[in-house]
């Protein structure tokens, strides 16, 4: 059975750090903590957890920090997590079974990340990272920020999560912050970076800006087939924010030259019809989200409400537009069947009711 060194940077985190370390201590077999600045009880409590507790000195560079914390490991595979990210209890048997039963060549363990949940804590966001990483010098962070370790080698995916669970909000600045300082010191973003940027400008309100460094990003050859897609839709934003919703509209169709349509796309494709009274073609766009293939391996953003509720939701606001109650009750029958507990279904049937469709 392969052993696993948990990895961790942290910085002023006493709310999260026991939460997280009670949710995975018995599952791992050495605890990292790199501390790259704490004023608070970080330090204090993580000592009680392990004595392999290690000063750094922040950099402006998150892949300097975990390599560090990397360099201490000692077992087979190192294992990373933030300080506010937790292994519910849910995952628990499953981790324990992949690690008695993962084959020895295996390089990389891609596991699932939700970071946002429904009213109901369903994860309503999740995508894939990379979560166990063989510990060997191959294997190395890259990125100042929103680092990655490029996967190669053998990789698996598993289907057992980490949920990130932030209790307190973070400094929205110090992504922002450490772009421009890179960029002020005649530094070149690569093209993974550049995607990211452009995403920051556009959380800071800096449209035109956001566009201009996401369409470098586009053209160039290089980069991810999924952050291309996702690029679009930050550019459709972007114009939307700028008041240019045709733009908007091409930057969301443009998504489709890099690959088949994802129901993420398909779902904004449909809303801007929709909201321009183009309700039969809204209605074709958000049937296309509601028949693609939900990507579980895929490294991109997933929203799996794009793949059966929104649609559906959107697709009962359509048929009642076009005056087909029956089919729009239907509609958003199945949407509840998704989510009963949904305050939009449940406004809906009540609509629904009063008008007595059968």
């Amino acid at each position: 059975m392969p052993t696993i060194s948990l990895c961790m940077i942290v910085k002023n985190e006493e709310m999260h750090i026991a939460r997280c370390l009670n949710s995975v201590a018995e599952l791992v077999d050495e605890i990292i903590i790199v501390d790259t600045g704490s004023a608070d009880r970080t330090v204090e409590i993580v000592s009680e957890y392990t004595s392999k507790v290690y000063s750094y000195p922040w950099n402006d560079d998150f892949s300097d920090a975990r390599n560090y914390s990397f360099s201490k490991a000692s077992m087979d595979y190192c294992m990373w997590m933030d300080a506010d990210d937790i292994l519910e209890e849910t995952e628990k048997d499953k981790f324990l079974q992949l690690k008695q039963t993962l084959s020895p060549d295996v390089d990389i363990v891609m596991m699932k990340y939700n970071t946002s949940f429904d009213e109901a804590g369903k994860p309503s966001f999740s995508y894939f990272r990379e979560r166990w990483i063989r510990n060997c010098a191959q294997y190395r962070w890259i990125g100042a920020v929103h680092e990655v370790i490029p996967p190669n080698g053998s990789v698996v995916y598993s289907d057992i999560a980490i949920s990130h669970k932030k209790m307190n909000a973070g400094d929205p600045e110090r992504n922002l912050k450490i772009y421009q300082k890179a960029l002020a010191e005649g530094k070149t973003l690569e093209p993974r970076q550049q995607y990211y940027y452009g995403r920051e400008l556009y959380y800071h309100k800096q449209y035109e800006e956001a566009v201009s460094v996401l369409e470098q990003f586009l053209l160039s050859e290089e980069g991810w087939i999924e952050n291309k897609i996702e690029a679009c839709t930050v550019c459709a934003n972007c114009y939307y924010c700028l008041g240019q919703e045709q733009s908007a509209l091409n930057a969301l169709l443009r998504s489709m030259s890099f690959d088949s349509p994802r129901a993420e796309l398909c779902c904004e494709i449909g809303k801007y019809f929709l909201e321009h009274g183009n309700y039969h073609t809204a209605v074709y766009w958000y049937e296309t989200a509601l028949n693609s293939p939900h990507n579980d391996y895929s490294s991109g953003f997933v929203l799996p409400d794009c793949y059966d509720y929104v649609p559906l939701l959107q697709l009962c606001v359509c048929y009642d537009k076009i005056g087909d109650k029956k089919k729009a009750k239907e509609y958003n029958e199945r949407a509840g069947a998704c989510k009963p507990y949904s305050k939009a279904y449940l406004y809906n049937k009540q609509y629904f009711d009063r008008l007595q469709i059968s």
